[in-house]
């Protein structure tokens, strides 16, 4: 990776690339920096500092890199434009029209990306609402963090702000993936959770050591533990990520004028976690729409709707894992299903004079690699869910044996997050390693 690093920086057009994309990663650091007007960000800091640290704000904070509990410009981050993403690729499946501009190439594509902008747009304008109502209220606080009296003016400034906050962030993505490196919302998630990493070691270092407090050995226990098994957590995943399923395929010979073609054997390459992080981000982002409208609403969660949903989407509950996981899965077979055509490899590996060993071309190859394929995107999703869940799983193991200590609360989206930055990361070199390879640069892996 680093050796790949080196031979690309070396690449003028490469490392103008990568210049730009830090370039874009370090404005997003400055637009999460920035107050927005009307809100008390210091009296909101000092609730912030213990509420994000758990739950559902704790994962929308991390998200948006620590925006979210200063209230600050980009306090909604990405999550309404992977959102957005969701629904229209959703759509896509339903409304023929839609999977009409999906297949129409460069055309299409900015059609969808155009609806896709317009969604992202309506859905910050739908929690931004939220979110002031939610400063307003003072998290059911009974003090509102909104400077003065609120008002339509400061509403709609404060709605505004943060609107074009989602904007931008969206627009930054967008130019990265034009100029810069790897995909742009995965960039700036990867940013995010870097940044919100460093509070997650300011947890381990309460842990071991409370302010005020005596040395503590269980703490240090765990911290140990939760450092081994997230050191565990990459190992696995770098292997699951570069693991694949090779079939076999035989190409005939042909005689083109005096030249002779194919008669080799050769292999096709089926990934077994070929969707990435893609499910993982696309399943946080669905289920936590409740848990998030009943934050920012303010509900009373003891009666009614609110008591349901609370009960069966907070983060450390049974059903929310239960929910979680399937989603998980879910996503990982759509994605693979709009990503990966079997009938046109089957169409490809015909036209070329090959053949897959043992299987006639045609229906039956298509049905072959479509097994294939449904057999390993089952095993990349376990893993990807696994990895995932259990983090969670051990905060809930602790709510139901000791409901007073919250020892994992701080590490419940750990496994989600670690599963974004390796597959960004990995994601990150292949594409170096695709451009150099266009540029016919030789030994870059060695």
């Amino acid at each position: 990776m680093f050796q790949t690093l080196k031979n690309a920086w070396k690449v003028v057009d490469i490392k103008n690339k990568l210049l730009f994309t830090l370039l874009i990663v370090v404005l997003y650091r400055l637009g999460a920096n920035i107050p927005v007007p009307y809100v008390n960000a210091e009296l909101f800091k000092a609730y912030a500092e213990e509420t994000f640290r758990h739950g559902i704000l704790q994962y929308l904070n991390v998200m948006s890199g620590d925006a979210l509990s200063k209230a600050t410009l980009f306090a909604l981050g990405v999550s309404p434009y992977i959102t957005s993403s969701i629904v229209i690729q959703l759509l896509t499946v339903a409304f023929p029209k839609l999977q009409e501009w999906s297949k129409d190439g460069e055309n299409g594509r900015k059609k969808i990306n155009f609806l896709t902008r317009i969604v992202t747009v309506a859905l910050a304008l739908v929690t931004s609402i939220g979110y002031v109502y939610f400063l307003e209220s003072g998290g059911g606080q009974g003090v509102s963090w909104i400077v003065g009296e609120l008002n339509f003016f400061k509403g709609a400034v404060i709605v505004a702000c943060y609107c074009a906050g989602a904007s931008i962030v969206m627009w930054l993505g967008e130019k990265i993936n034009d100029k810069g490196i790897g995909n742009g919302i995965s960039m700036i998630l990867f940013a995010n959770i870097i940044t919100s990493s460093f509070s997650t070691f300011s947890n381990l270092k309460e842990l071991i050591l409370p302010t005020g407090g005596k040395f503590n050995w269980v703490g240090l226990v765990i911290a140990i533990v939760v450092v081994l098994v997230l050191l565990g957590f990459i190992l696995l995943i770098v292997a699951v990520t570069d693991a694949e399923r090779r079939i076999p395929v035989q190409y005939a010979k042909r005689v083109v004028g005096r030249k002779m073609y194919g008669g080799q054997s050769t292999n096709l390459p089926i990934k077994v976690n070929m969707s990435g992080v893609m499910p993982i981000i696309f399943a946080n982002s669905i289920v936590a729409i409740p848990s998030t409208i009943i934050t920012f609403a303010g509900a009373d969660v003891t009666k009614g709707v609110a008591k349901f949903f609370n009960d069966w989407f907070n983060y450390n509950t049974i059903p929310y894992l239960v929910v979680f996981f399937a989603l998980l899965i879910a996503f990982a077979y759509f994605y693979v299903a709009i990503s990966f055509n079997p009938i046109e490899v089957a169409n490809n590996i015909k036209q070329n004079g090959g053949s897959i060993l043992g299987i006639r071309p045609g229906r039956p190859t298509v049905d072959y690699i479509t097994k294939i394929l449904y057999r390993i995107t089952l095993v990349g999703a376990l893993f990807v869910a696994i990895i995932a869940v259990l983090p969670m799983l051990a905060v809930v193991v602790e709510h139901l044996v000791s409901p007073n200590t919250q020892y994992f609360a701080a590490f419940a989206f750990g496994g989600s997050s670690l599963m974004i930055v390796v597959g960004v990361i990995l994601e990150t070199v292949r594409d170096l390693e695709a451009q150099l390879t266009l540029r016919n640069y030789k030994g870059f892996l060695d």
